[in-house]
């Protein structure tokens, strides 16, 4: 059921030195692809990255936070191009988060690293650092990387009676 998924998915920082099957990568990729956009613009491109080394790269697009992704054997990088959709972040948002769906239905954990709007030094930020290494052309804006492995450690699921329930309304605020 849809509603256990979400109770159990959170965000992963630890994985097994294990990685991920091709499969499973072309998997979570399909789905991607089958993520919702703005008209059916599909501004947004994915980049699975699985090189060890770029990995250990990518874990220092940030000042902080981003450390982790260095023990993750495969991180998908999901860029758009903001000339093609004015929405692009909100499109990006969406497949970001079906790939995290979509690693969590295949045993696999995941966690968001936001990118955009963030800084790799005080001087440079994390989406430059990021272009850099893998070569983004300069017109793509660059919205997060997605961590992706066997987990390596155990979070509890949501708790239904902890969900802040105060924050719903109907029919006006």
């Amino acid at each position: 059921m849809f509603f256990d998924q979400l109770k159990t998915r959170r965000s992963i920082r630890k994985f097994k030195d294990q990685a991920v099957e091709q499969e499973k990568i072309d998997a979570i990729l399909r789905c991607a692809l089958m993520a919702p956009s703005s008209r059916s613009r599909r501004p947004w491109e994915f980049i699975a990255v699985t090189d060890h080394e770029l990995l250990s790269q990518l874990a220092l697009c940030r000042e902080h936070g981003s450390a982790f992704l260095a023990g993750a054997p495969l991180a998908i990088v999901v860029v758009a191009n903001p000339d093609l959709c004015d929405v692009w972040i909100e499109d990006s948002s969406i497949a970001a988060i079906l790939i995290q769906l979509a690693a969590h239905d295949l045993g696999l954990g995941s966690c968001w690293i936001q990118v955009r709007e963030r800084f790799q030094t005080e001087q440079k930020k994390s989406e430059d650092y990021m272009k850099d290494i893998l070569s983004i052309p300069g017109q793509y804006a660059v919205e997060c990387v997605i961590a992706i492995g066997y987990p390596d450690e155990v979070k509890k699921p949501h708790e239904e009676s902890e969900l802040p329930y105060e924050k719903l309304h109907f029919n006006q605020f």
